[in-house]
């Protein structure tokens, strides 16, 4: 019939779904083309955010793997049996003499008060990643604090993995026995080092000391003043 026009519409997206044109039928059997309707449709993943207990279940009625993305020393001291592991930082050995100049500054700080390693972004880690896993692999990415895992999730997310799940908080906020760990310490520990570790065991007998003091001078005042009389003022 002249004067009625048939539309095909039809859209091209990322997900390789077929192109095609909008076709008009006009009077007097004379056909109108026109240019290609294109829309691009771009799929992201979202990273998963789970507790502790979560990610347990995950693991075991999902399958997804666990790449650990702590430094060497942190990794040793604690991990998750059977997990992959691929530091996002790298201890960094550069001795041009700015990084010489930065970890001098740094071992005597932070390396001494809290035992942390000089590091540097591990340029390979992405790579190594692929090497280990595939894209469509589901991974849950475990670090101390929680904070290089959720940075560690948006380099693989850029890479194209679409399955990628983080412990919220990091393994600190993990109850011993809710995996099955490797190490001398339980995973919510394996991040203190250095001497507020030590401080930490020594504020701790100081405090039970004073305690047992305070206890011995309410009970026994007499006595707590007759030995405290036998020290010079």
């Amino acid at each position: 019939m002249a004067g009625v026009a048939t539309f095909c519409s039809t859209l091209s997206s990322t997900s390789h779904f077929r192109t095609y044109s909008l076709v008009v039928k006009a009077p007097r059997g004379r056909l109108v083309t026109s240019k290609p309707l294109n829309r691009t449709y771009v799929i992201k993943a979202e990273v998963n955010y789970v507790n502790a207990e979560e990610a347990k279940q995950l693991i075991a009625v999902e399958g997804y793997s666990i790449v650990d993305v702590r430094d060497k020393s942190q990794f040793d001291r604690a991990h998750i049996k059977s997990c992959y592991h691929i530091p996002l930082f790298i201890e960094n050995k550069d001795n041009d003499i700015g990084t010489i100049v930065k970890r001098t500054l740094h071992n005597n700080f932070s390396g001494l008060f809290y035992g942390l390693p000089f590091t540097k972004p591990n340029p390979e880690f992405v790579e190594t990643v692929k090497s280990q896993l595939s894209p469509e692999s589901k991974v849950l990415l475990v670090c101390q604090e929680g904070l290089r895992s959720a940075a560690a999730a948006q380099k693989l997310e850029r890479a194209g993995f679409k399955n990628i799940a983080c412990v919220t908080s990091g393994l600190q906020s993990v109850t011993p026995g809710t995996f099955d760990s490797v190490g001398t310490t339980e995973l919510k520990d394996a991040g203190k080092a250095g001497l507020v570790q030590i401080q930490g065991k020594i504020s701790v007998v100081l405090g039970t000391v004073l305690i047992c003091a305070l206890i011995f001078i309410t009970l026994f005042p007499d006595l707590a003043e007759k030995l405290l009389d036998k020290f010079p003022g």
